[in-house]
């Protein structure tokens, strides 16, 4: 049965409205979950200007309502997080591992942000009577959502909030994977972050499991600095937002760091200037990891690649949700990472706009919608 529910569409033009939408019954390997929380992160205000109306929203959790014939790994009424990747299992990204840059189903990979494989049916949504796509696959800033079987992981953590399961759709598997499955950051060595919003906050946490000797965060924000000392950091610095490509902050690393610089050194400020900063910041032979995903042109100093450095720049931290969000979910059981702590504020889908406020004056670590 086909159900009316409330969501946000981004309109394509720099705005967005709450409005009306239809979700459809499911077809044979398809879901229909209620969200109860969505998290929301800079990539769903970037949406606002794709060019096209969409359902928005790419983090959410919520208790499955309906499943089609073929759908075998959930029944109505589980509890489940909603993932973008959602891989096919066949194309040479899959067979090679990495299912997050699935060549068929990828938003990102595949279709720039379009329809691809990994969708629902296209007639699954609709708003004024005319489909819509969902923003990454999933829309999950909706009262309800039609999704592909793969994009939903079951929650078996009994009395987990909505809010803090959301968040691991994106943010924490990001910033999680990037330390864990990215860098794989070996034990007792030297790790910096820069940046310490809510990505930034997950790579910390990353570390930490990977039992990193020293963190050292920086940041321009003094609140943010002390908050990521609650998720790990060891070490603070707080950065001068005139000091061009953090190279007076890299001076500090390299004293904390018996002169040589860093094991890892992670970007998590989206800002294109401070592309190539973790460069200064890692030792000879170290590793420098691009987490936050600058699309913009870099110009990188090559003398920073000296010597022997790696630069990686990975997408959704390697993620491979079937594997990887029990992973999370178990450490967060065991206390070993934080998620509630995480969400500063949480909003009504009708205060998104302030929620979007908020979040881009920095006062959020996490802002999550919740229904």
């Amino acid at each position: 049965m086909a159900i009316k529910c409330k969501a946000a569409i981004a309109k394509g033009d720099g705005s967005f409205s709450i409005e009306e939408i239809t979700v459809q019954t499911p077809e044979q390997n398809e879901v229909v979950v209620q969200i109860k929380a969505a998290g929301l992160c800079h990539t769903d205000h970037d949406s606002l200007n794709w060019g096209k109306p969409i359902v928005m929203g790419h983090e959410g959790a919520g208790i499955v309502t309906a499943i089609g014939t073929n759908v075998k790994s959930v029944a109505i009424g589980d509890s489940v997080i909603l993932n973008w990747a959602t891989p096919c299992g066949t194309c040479f990204q899959c067979e090679n591992e990495n299912e997050h840059i699935c060549e068929n189903n990828s938003p990102v990979v595949a279709g720039g942000n379009g329809y691809t494989e990994g969708h629902a049916h296209i007639e699954g949504t609709t708003w004024n009577n005319n489909p819509i796509e969902r923003s990454f696959n999933i829309g999950t800033i909706s009262e309800y959502t039609l999704v592909k079987e793969s994009a939903v992981v079951k929650n078996t953590i009994p009395n987990m909030s909505f809010s803090a399961a959301s968040i691991v759709s994106c943010g924490v598997m990001t910033g999680f994977g990037s330390a864990v499955n990215t860098a794989k950051v070996e034990p007792n060595s030297s790790a910096v972050v820069l940046g310490t919003g809510g990505v930034g906050l997950n790579v910390i946490q990353g570390i930490k499991v990977c039992n990193a000797d020293k963190i050292i965060a920086i940041d321009i924000n003094q609140t943010r600095l002390d908050m990521a000392v609650e998720f790990g950091a060891t070490h603070t610095i707080l950065a001068d937002k005139d000091d061009k490509g953090l190279l007076k902050a890299a001076e500090k690393v390299k004293e904390m760091t018996n002169g040589r610089g860093a094991d890892y050194a992670f970007e998590c400020t989206a800002i294109p200037a401070l592309g190539a900063a973790p460069l200064a910041m890692v030792r000879n032979a170290g590793t420098a990891i691009q987490v936050s995903g600058i699309e913009e042109e870099v110009l990188i100093d090559m003398s920073l690649f000296e010597w022997d450095k790696k630069y990686i720049n990975p997408l959704y931290g390697k993620c491979n949700p079937q594997t990887d969000f029990p992973k999370i979910l178990n450490h967060y059981k065991n206390k070993e990472i934080k998620l509630d702590e995480m969400i500063t504020r949480t909003y009504p889908i009708d205060d998104l706009q302030q929620a979007f406020d908020d979040m881009l004056s920095g006062k959020n670590a996490k802002g999550v919608i919740v229904f």
